[in-house]
């Protein structure tokens, strides 16, 4: 089956005598269908796809486009995405609308602090066999068991609820008493969090916000953007976003990101930008470590590189550029750098440690 987005397989004559390239995706390895996939074409069919998506998405949800681009972006990076926003700005929308045009099997669960880890994941329940009267227990699976899951305020929901979902994007399966089951790809995490509401939260320990991705802030819509949600929203017309591409097409999406060539030079830069948030491990950076408590550590390093290849992809671009790691650096490393006291007695946030740590690391090469 050809997919959209993707590739077109050569035909027999072309296996045999095309020379093999020496740069882009072929390079690394992706094939289609057992055979080497084509650079141009692989890049123009994925630079397609976003485009098809994001003006679907464009039909249903104003604005919010670097949002979108995120959450692309981690999906094909199989990562997940905690959203921060206050309510209102549309983040069930936009993950509802997503999975719509992706075809991804789409379920909500609204975290809430009597919410049980089976309530999740799912349990075992008592079955009667009405032939024989004999009992047997039979899994009964949670909403877990989707392609794309919003997790809705997760920080009002107790740690062992929140530890049963953030295993489960860990290792892609749970385990109910002594049976293991796989989840099935491509799953995929957004979880949202209530920034004006604190009391009665359970706030994420750091060692398992590190398991996100991405840390992205919804921000409040324009004018004009406004005027349309609210033309949109209050009157007859509505618009649907029709789907772009399949469940298993993602999943071919994915191996294809994996395969992006990327220059040594910049793997050592998304590196060293790591290392540079770590105090004691570098030598010392004015106005930066005085700050951190505790830096990011080298989950930080591999969403950078993985996340500025699904960009440069995307982009329509053969490899990955310095460029694409910075515009990685503050979602990356917005929930992951934990500053001190200091910094909240100078008023300084996550947001300007990071700006400095990009001023103060070099490019090279």
């Amino acid at each position: 089956m050809a997919i959209p987005g993707v590739g077109v397989e050569r035909n027999t004559a072309e296996k045999e005598t095309a020379a093999p390239q020496t740069s882009g995706v072929q390079n690394s390895g992706a094939h289609t269908n057992g055979a080497p996939l084509d650079d141009a074409a692989v890049v123009a069919r994925l630079r397609d796809a976003r485009t098809r998506v994001t003006d679907e998405m464009g039909k249903v949800v104003v604005g919010q486009d670097e949002i979108i681009e995120f959450l692309l972006i981690g999906l094909l990076c199989r990562g997940h995405v905690l959203l921060h926003g206050v309510p209102g700005l549309g983040k069930t929308l936009m993950g509802k609308t997503l999975a719509r045009t992706l075809d991804l099997d789409f379920r909500r669960i609204q975290f809430t602090p009597d919410l049980m880890p089976s309530d999740i994941t799912g349990t075992d329940v008592m079955k009667e066999d009405q032939s024989t009267g004999r009992h047997s227990l039979e899994f009964l699976p949670g909403p877990i068991f989707t392609n794309f899951l919003l997790a809705d305020e997760i920080n009002r929901t107790p740690p062992k609820t929140q530890a049963a979902l953030l295993q489960a994007m860990q290792e892609q399966e749970i385990s109910i008493g002594r049976q293991t089951y796989t989840l099935k790809p491509p799953f995929y995490v957004v979880a949202t969090q209530n920034p004006i509401e604190m009391e009665g939260t359970y706030p994420l320990p750091e060692a398992q916000v590190d398991r996100f991705m991405f840390s992205l802030k919804v921000k409040y819509p324009s004018i004009d953007e406004e005027v349309q949600i609210i033309k949109a929203t209050t009157s007859t017309l509505t618009s649907s976003a029709q789907i772009v591409l399949h469940a298993d097409e993602v999943l071919r999406l994915q191996e294809l990101v994996r395969g992006v060539p990327i220059a040594d030079s910049v793997v050592r830069y998304a590196a060293r930008l790591s290392a540079a948030s770590r105090p004691g491990e570098v030598a010392a950076i004015d106005g930066i470590h005085k700050y951190i408590a505790y830096g990011a550590s080298p989950r930080a390093s591999q969403f950078l590189v993985l996340g500025a290849k699904a960009r440069a992809i995307l982009g329509g671009k053969y490899h990955v550029d310095f460029a694409d790691i910075k515009a990685l650096a503050k979602p990356v490393f917005r929930h992951r750098l934990i500053l001190n006291f200091h910094a909240r007695a100078d008023g300084v946030d996550t947001e300007t440690v990071i700006e400095r740590l990009l001023k103060a690391v070099p490019q090279e090469g």
